[in-house]
């Protein structure tokens, strides 16, 4: 069989890249190879349409191992994964039961999302009724400043109970930056929170208990690099606190917990997990923590590799999920958390599709279970260890991704992360680039199918239920500001206001397509302009064509449209605009769909409305709007 294969490859001569690059510089046929095919990421580098060998031969990551320092092909030997779900505690009793629930459903880690009025050493007890601390991952999230007392109760719980203190794993997030971030809320009791609660925590070694919430900047609109870079800023912040406040850095690092977002860039987000593993290697390398007990990741200077193992928690982010159409948010969840799981996070949530919509029920919840479930039993993603290893083009992203991520670190350490973050230098970074997206999403740059493209044109949402979030931490809520906040509006969200406006308003905007002339321009310009118009929820009526103008007119006028849109060929509307143009006499909207070189010659003529592929989609349908008085 080998010698088999062996004669078959031999067949097949050797190509050079060069050889590559003629061909395809031939296929071209002059155009700019760099403008045509070469990807001009966000991120801040360029990638290329192809990849080979020597791409990745000088890269230090290709001899990686997983389990092994510096860990970028995973901290484990294995791919298992937490499956997580998360449960908003307003009645004990009932928080419990739907966790046993669940964990009769395959999750296998839990996170309590307590408000801080609940901590109590009774309601903890009743929350864990039933359930084995050792077989499940524990995670908390409530007040920062109630965060240590529930940490003693566990504690105390768990030594009640009889549990292997050393087998217990989870967290509690603790996370005052994030505060600031996302609320611009300021606690000066921060550092003394966090350096008690590691000491409380000392005896659960597993339990992490110092959150760098990189999601909240996912959730924001960041680049990827952005997540990446200001995460690790953030998290050698909280470690060099900890380690200035007497706390050894083996101990510091081991307590802190990455939660990430996961976009729908899907090899850029393995990449990026890759890359994060990584570069926190490096920087907890460069504490030299020492291992306090014999550890099999010792390196040569008695150094404890442990601690520079990354715990990633990973969330599908809710930047890009939609209201209209919210079964696609199906599709972009379980691209993420592919991306996720392939890449070697710990535990890996993913959001219910239709929580833009209203709060989750019983059924999105369980299908976003079943997302992971099948990823497991079905894909058996958890019997691989980083299969994307020596892929020339992961490997090459994920150099990229950390030498641009790296370098955003170092430019954030220069004032330190906490400062920059008070400053609202992060903040304004992070919506800089959320509104550099809002702008190419408004040109349909960026793309959300069912929303700002191929909308699903009879779609009603009817009232529209406001999802509300349980306050576990008020604390400075109420308190004035002046620091900036995070961006907390979705990618689609601009669309979806215009598109419910439309619903609301309870008008029935109706949008002609007067199709005319050249056959194969006026179907596609006719299509374009449906689904164009569709974004705005109006009702499109397209046509097969017409012999004449008027007849157009005419037909549109039984329908009793409120736009008229001219679709045909450029060389044709010279003619047929004008005729058009004088037969509505403002009676309805009249749209040009094209770009056509007589555009200044209409303009004079007084037609002003003209769609294409270069127009803000987002305002020229809100100018439609006002026009249409909705």
């Amino acid at each position: 069989m080998n010698q088999t294969k062996q004669k078959i490859f031999a067949e097949f001569p050797a190509i050079t890249t060069q050889q590559w690059m003629d061909k395809i510089t031939a296929d071209l046929k002059g155009a700019d190879f760099a403008k045509k095919l070469v990807w001009k990421t966000n991120e801040g580098f360029d990638v290329k349409p192809f990849y080979r060998t020597e791409d990745i031969c000088d890269l230090k990551t290709i001899c990686a191992q997983p389990g092994k320092f510096p860990y970028v092909r995973g901290t484990r030997k294995d791919n298992d994964w937490f499956i997580r779900q998360d449960i908003k505690v307003e009645d004990v009793a009932a928080a419990n039961k739907k966790a046993l629930e669940v964990l009769n459903r395959g999750i296998n880690s839990l996170c309590f999302i307590i408000p801080s009025e609940l901590v109590t050493k009774s309601n903890i007890a009743v929350l864990l009724n039933d359930i084995q601390p050792e077989c499940v991952e524990l995670n908390f999230k409530t007040c920062n400043l109630k965060s240590v007392e529930l940490i003693t109760i566990l504690t105390d719980y768990f030594k009640s109970k009889n549990c292997d203190l050393s087998k217990i794993e989870g967290s509690v997030n603790i996370d005052f930056i994030g505060k600031i971030l996302a609320e611009g809320v300021v606690k000066k009791e921060w550092i003394d929170v966090m350096t008690t609660a590691v000491k409380v925590s000392a005896e659960i070694r597993k339990f992490r208990v110092i959150v760098v919430n990189a999601c909240l900047l996912s959730n924001a609109g960041s680049f990827i690099t952005q997540e990446l870079g200001y995460a690790l800023a953030w998290g050698n912040e909280l470690l060099s606190r900890l380690v200035a406040a007497g706390i050894e850095p083996t101990v510091a690092a081991k307590k802190i917990k990455f939660n990430f977002g996961i976009g729908s860039n899907y090899f850029m987000e393995i990449a990026k997990f890759r890359a994060a593993r990584w570069l926190w290697a490096e920087i907890v390398r460069a504490y030299e923590p020492k291992c306090d007990h014999e550890c099999p990741n010792e390196d040569e200077n008695k150094e404890c590799r442990c601690a520079a193992k990354m715990n990633v928690f990973a969330r599908t982010t809710e930047f890009n999920l939609t209201v209209f159409d919210t079964y696609v948010n199906l599709l972009r969840t379980q691209t993420e958390a592919m991306s996720a799981s392939l890449a070697g996070v710990d535990s890996l949530l993913v959001t219910a599709f239709d929580k833009p919509l209203k709060t989750p029920d019983e059924f999105s919840e369980r299908i976003a279970r079943n997302q992971q479930l099948l990823l497991k039993e079905e894909c058996h993603f958890d019997k691989v260890v980083d299969p994307s290893g020596g892929s020339y083009y992961i490997e090459t992203l994920t150099n990229s991704i950390a030498q641009e991520a790296w370098k955003l670190f170092l430019e954030t350490e220069e004032c330190g992360f906490y400062e920059a973050a008070i400053a609202g230098e992060i903040q304004t970074a992070v919506n800089a680039s959320a509104n550099k997206r809002f702008g190419q999403f408004a040109q349909r740059r960026e793309i959300l199918l069912g929303t700002n493209q191929f909308p699903n044109f009879t779609e009603t949402v009817g009232a529209l239920h406001t999802t509300t979030e349980t306050n576990v931490c008020g604390c400075g809520a109420h308190e004035p500001t002046s620091i900036s906040v995070l961006n907390q509006k979705r990618l689609g969200e601009a669309f979806e206001t215009l598109r419910l406006t439309t619903e609301k308003s309870g008008r029935e905007v109706k949008a002609f397509m007067l199709t005319i002339g050249n056959l194969a321009m006026r179907l596609a310009r006719s299509q374009f302009s449906c689904n164009f118009l569709a974004c705005a929820g109006y009702k499109v009526i397209d046509n097969l064509g017409f012999e004449t103008v008027a007849e157009g007119i005419e037909a549109a006028r039984k329908t009793k449209a409120d736009i008229i849109v001219l679709c045909s060929s450029d060389d044709e509307y010279a003619t047929f605009a004008p005729e058009a143009h004088n037969l509505v006499d403002n009676k309805e909207i009249l749209i040009i769909a094209g770009a056509p070189a007589c555009v200044e010659e209409l303009k004079a003529k007084g037609i002003t409305n003209f769609i294409n592929v270069r127009s803000n989609v987002l305002e020229t349908l809100q100018a439609l709007n006002d026009k249409l008085g909705i």
